[in-house]
């Protein structure tokens, strides 16, 4: 892909991680590519650097993301622990909590999970019934969760739950972080079709004690700003392993129509194979640009603009994506669904990319009610 509209700096970086994923490749050991990301300082380059990060932002962290999808190896935790969990306590934590959370996220030796979906809320964030109540100096937060990653190998996972406004009343969002094995919080393994490494989980919080510590700010005025400081950034981050996924396919199914002869010529001399390709292609490249957009209006603090460009990076991506997928299989033919050239278990993966963390559908509600005015549907 063309990265003429970027600086010298991101084509190094985007140089130097395409170099770690092609060592790893699309077998790679999950661990041992983790942990070498982490080492080189992959994993946390939006961190602060003065708690052991890059310094960087979103754009960054976002090239890191892309270029393993694309060499066949990408990190889904990428998104949740350094996107979201690190930029939410980066800006929104206590001190305490920076040095205790920060330097660990930032190079790889501590994960942690993100957990907000909840199985009757699902869409609708305002229905979620995960509650925290002050007992003494103390919380109780209990509620349910599900469709969260990697629970069993974080540390710990940050919580989204309501807690009562002392001067309305009203709930409102509040977010806490959870170590794995505090006392009352459960895990149960979903059965998913969808062969990951990051495995999902449903959580029980009952009654779970934490210290006043566990509050993400320690107060009680900006959960809702640090709820979207980090759904911003996974949005974007989704569309980042999206195109890498879409770019990786495309490549494999470009290569195999300038190998494969059936009537004398590669068939990707005949522009029915070869038209389709170029579509995706473009469109994988027309999301890209929407994805840096989205990125460089989160790192220079515009939060309302990069919401709207996330959410719609996120879901040119996801189509360009499930697109892309879809005509390698189908470039490969019967090849296709082998195991030998690693394109079918794409074709669940890409359909999550549409789905997670929202719905094409919810998208299309954005913007259709946030930028073009239209009366809101629900």
């Amino acid at each position: 892909m063309t990265t003429h509209i970027e600086s010298e700096e991101h084509r190094a970086l985007r140089a130097a991680v395409a170099a770690l994923g092609t060592r790893h490749g699309r077998g790679h050991d999950h661990r041992a590519l983790w942990s070498e990301a982490g080492g080189l300082g992959y994993l946390g380059v939006n961190l602060p650097e003065a708690y052991g990060g890059g310094g960087g932002g979103i754009t960054e962290l976002s090239i890191v993301l892309e270029e393993l999808g694309a060499a066949g190896c990408p990190l889904l935790m990428l998104i949740v622990s350094p996107a979201i969990c690190g930029t939410v306590i980066a800006r929104f934590g206590t001190e305490e909590q920076r040095r205790t959370w920060l330097p660990g996220l930032a190079d790889g030796s501590r994960l942690m999970a993100f957990g907000i979906t909840e199985p009757d809320a699902g869409s609708n964030s305002h229905r979620i019934t995960t509650t925290a109540r002050r007992d003494g100096a103390d919380w109780l937060l209990s509620g349910r969760k599900v469709f969260v990653s990697g629970v069993d190998i974080a540390d710990a996972t940050l919580v989204v739950g309501r807690t009562e406004d002392a001067r309305t009343g009203r709930l409102k969002p509040c977010l806490f972080i959870v170590p794995r094995d505090t006392p009352g919080f459960g895990r149960r393994k979903i059965d998913m079709e969808l062969d990951a490494q990051e495995k999902q989980f449903e959580l029980t919080l009952d009654d779970v004690r934490l210290p006043a510590g566990a509050l993400v700010g320690g107060g009680d005025d900006a959960g809702l700003l640090q709820l979207f400081a980090g759904l911003n950034p996974e949005r974007i981050m989704t569309a980042a392993f999206a195109i890498g996924m879409g770019r990786y396919a495309v490549a494999r199914a470009v290569e195999y129509a300038r190998d494969r002869t059936v009537w004398k010529s590669p068939i990707g001399a005949h522009q029915a194979i070869a038209h389709p390709l170029a579509q995706a292609h473009i469109d994988l490249e027309l999301a890209r640009l929407m994805m840096q957009k989205a990125a460089a209006l989160y790192d220079a603090g515009d939060d309302a603009g990069a919401g709207e460009a996330a959410n719609m990076a996120k879901y040119a991506a996801g189509e360009a994506c499930a697109r892309a997928v879809d005509q390698a299989v189908h470039t490969l033919g019967g090849n296709g669904l082998t195991r030998e050239f690693g394109l079918a278990s794409l074709i669940t993966a890409a359909r999550v990319a549409r789905i997670a963390p929202v719905s094409r559908e919810m998208i299309l509600n954005y913007v259709s009610h946030q930028t073009l005015g239209l009366p809101k549907s629900y």
